[in-house]
């Protein structure tokens, strides 16, 4: 494990901008990510490089190596254990979990890693329905899903992953019902992107750019109605 908050930091940044597209990834999104000066990115990328923790191609960008990856997994696998016991255990709002996890997530030791998923059974999935490592620390598999923001009227489909980025939105979707394992279905998707969801037979309206951020399962009359948030890790 790297020692410092800010090299975990970058490498936790550059394993999810890879994520959500392909390596390598600028500098410019890396800082845009972690809101720092691009000249302060650029040196921490100096670093991780001279301690072989990432891989660098002049003018395109950044890219983790085993090593790296290896860490940032680890540090990812801290924050999601403590999401889930801040949610679970302290009774934290799922939208307060991220930024408490963030802090805490660079000063635990192994062995209370250990203990902390044991005590919470080995939980498959965090608050926000993101894959918890396993203590193995290979990368989690993403599940195929799809953006609710491209799903058409009539579609029936389940809740499996919200973005944990902006507390407003997880505190509205958590007031309407809108969280992991939730079933819906697509009532009206209005010209400006508003999507209306029918929820418990109640319906409620998302904004287009909440849409984008919740993914989603289709839903088959033999599937359960939830998505499985426990199990062996």
């Amino acid at each position: 494990m790297a020692s410092s908050p800010v090299v975990e930091d970058t490498l936790k940044t550059i394993y999810h901008l890879q994520q959500e597209e392909s390596p390598p990834v600028s500098t410019s999104d890396i800082a845009d990510r972690l809101d720092k000066a691009q000249a302060t990115v650029t040196s921490t990328l100096d670093r991780l490089e001279a301690q072989g923790l990432i891989a660098r191609e002049p003018y395109h960008g950044s890219e983790l190596t085993d090593d790296g990856k290896t860490v940032a997994v680890e540090v990812l696998r801290h924050h999601r254990l403590l999401e889930t016991y801040l949610a679970e255990y302290l009774d934290y709002p799922w939208e307060q979990v991220h930024e408490e996890a963030d802090r805490l997530e660079h000063h635990i030791s192994e062995e209370f890693e250990r203990r902390l998923a044991e005590t919470l059974e080995n939980p498959r999935r965090d608050p926000h329905g993101d894959p918890i490592p396993g203590k193995d620390l290979e990368p989690p598999n993403q599940d195929p899903t799809t953006p609710l923001s491209a799903c058409e009227v009539g579609d029936r489909v389940v809740i499996t992953r919200v973005s944990d980025r902006d507390e407003d939105d997880l505190a509205y979707l958590a007031d309407v019902g809108i969280t992991p394992g939730t079933a819906v279905r697509i009532v009206d998707v209005a010209p400006f992107g508003m999507i209306t969801l029918e929820v418990d037979d109640t319906e409620q309206a998302v904004p287009g750019g909440v849409a984008a951020s919740i993914r989603v399962t289709p839903l088959n009359d033999d599937d359960p109605a939830s998505v499985e948030q426990r199990g062996d890790a």
